[in-house]
């Protein structure tokens, strides 16, 4: 028999293409495929409740509602009845959703048209006694003095996206052992931008689930969506415990592979900044295992920072190539792993900056540095990509600026000695401090807490990992990850 969601589902697929890509960027808007839907509504667990309260907040057409519901009606739980509250923004998706929640005529649903931030947080955020929720909600982010942003802190939520906005309220409305279940990009998982979200999630909720694609564009794929997805299920005033975390390659789910992980491996317990960390295997990774890497940056006296030239906001005193008065710009189109070049031609990007009184204060002195890229592109195999500045390449300029797509590792603002730099360099580039990034960070951005919250070998074992790098005119993947076992054994 066809299910309601099979029908909500050829529903999605006529009415996606048909919608502008400017409209749904507008609206954060990317529609639930039927197969992500019913994978989302079996991880509820099976509940004691006799009136089921759901809600589903940006629920399009329905999707997540119908397969919540579908599974119900097939016996999957133990409901006497259901009391279905679906919000929705969108007046051409909302006929859709009223008429496919109507066919369930065991079914108590409202549907709510007007924005589910606006109208949660009118009254205070308020337990509303929700005892499911199914979510997914919106990506776009909230500019800071917003409509939405205040009416946000105005309940204690502080958030910089839709769908942490989204995840956050649900979890404020639903009642105690209440369950939420909701797909969103893994982003929030690290950065100082999703701190006081996870502040608020951990001190509200337990972590029971989370699924993870190994593909990074298969979950939305009808929308050409390359960010990085997880499923995620939370228990409203649940005492933590162990999390199951699964993987499979695509939406598919045909190669499922599960594991039960302690707190402890999710959210380190000496990490001030809360990172979720996402192990896909029971073991821990080589870095986590090696007593030779334990050293904070702190440890090692290095600071990080991001490149401080905006160039967007400097733009008067850029200049394509250098000139008197001018010096250095470094974007990561001058640097290589080994080498850097300096001025390029051609680049598309400006190789100099004017040294003035407004200019001044965004320089570092010329030396050596190590530089991290803050953005890596979707189809890179790396996600952390180290180099060397190198001071000699910029001849006598003897201030350098750098742009905000880097990351500086440097001592107060100067300088490290070159050996060290090119130890981190040969460091961070090794395929396993590669892996071990990735477990906690879901996009292509390394920012400088990030690189401030590794783990590093010793200032020793650094530098002889420099001195071996500079023996060297070419170095290859192959030879930087020789060199970790080396330095763990």
């Amino acid at each position: 028999m066809l299910q309601q969601l099979d029908i909500a589902d050829s529903v999605r697929r006529e009415v996606a293409p048909r919608t502008a890509q400017k409209y749904k960027s507008e609206l954060g808007q990317f529609m639930t495929p039927s197969s992500v839907a019913r994978f989302m509504a079996g991880m509820f667990p099976p509940s004691t409740v006799l009136t089921c309260r759901l809600l589903d907040a940006g629920a399009g057409v329905g999707a997540l509602s119908c397969a919540f519901l579908d599974r119900w009606l097939a016996g999957g739980f133990g409901f006497k009845t259901v009391e279905a509250t679906a919000y929705e923004v969108d007046e051409k998706l909302r006929a859709h959703l009223k008429q496919h929640l109507a066919a369930y005529s065991k079914v108590k649903a409202e549907v709510i048209a007007g924005d589910y931030i606006e109208l949660a947080t009118a009254e205070g955020l308020l337990n509303r006694g929700y005892t499911h929720a199914i979510l997914n909600p919106p990506y776009k982010k909230i500019n800071s003095r917003s409509a939405h942003r205040l009416a946000l802190r105005s309940v204690g939520i502080e958030t910089v996206n839709l769908y942490s906005a989204f995840v956050a309220l649900a979890v404020g409305e639903a009642a105690l052992g209440g369950q939420i279940v909701a797909i969103i990009p893994r982003s929030f998982c690290n950065g100082p931008y999703y701190r006081p979200f996870r502040d608020f999630i951990l001190e509200r909720a337990a972590i029971r689930h989370i699924h993870l694609f190994d593909s990074r564009n298969k979950a939305f794929k009808d929308d050409e969506v390359l960010q990085e997805n997880i499923i995620i299920r939370l228990e409203r005033g649940g005492q933590q415990g162990p999390v199951t975390v699964t993987t499979s390659t695509d939406d598919s789910f045909f190669d499922l592979i599960s594991h039960d992980h302690p707190f402890d491996r999710i959210v380190f317990p000496d990490d001030p900044e809360r990172f979720i960390h996402v192990p896909t295997t029971t073991e821990k990774s080589t870095i986590e295992l090696s007593p030779a890497v334990r050293y904070s940056l702190a440890d090692l006296g290095i600071k990080v920072s991001t490149g401080p030239v905006v160039d967007f906001r400097l733009k008067e005193h850029l200049r394509d190539m250098p000139e008197e008065g001018a010096v250095p710009l470094i974007y990561p189109g001058h640097l290589g792993i080994t080498r850097t070049a300096w001025p390029v031609p051609g680049l598309k990007k400006p190789n100099a900056i004017m040294r003035n009184v407004e200019t001044e204060k965004w320089l570092y002195p010329n030396g050596f540095y190590c530089a991290v890229r803050r953005f890596s592109s979707k189809e890179e195999k790396r996600r952390v990509v180290a180099s060397v500045v190198d001071p000699a390449v910029f001849g006598d300029h003897n201030m350098l600026g750098f742009e905000n797509h880097l990351n500086l590792l440097h001592e107060n603002k100067h300088g490290l000695p070159e050996l060290l730099v090119r130890g981190l360099a040969v460091f961070l580039n090794m395929t396993a401090v590669d892996e071990s990034f990735r477990r906690f960070n879901g996009h292509t951005q390394v920012n400088a807490t990030d690189l401030k919250l590794m783990k590093y070998p010793s200032r020793e074992a650094l530098i002889k990992l420099g001195k071996w790098a500079k023996q060297h005119s070419e170095i290859t993947q192959e030879m930087i990850d020789e060199q970790f076992w080396k330095l763990t054994t």
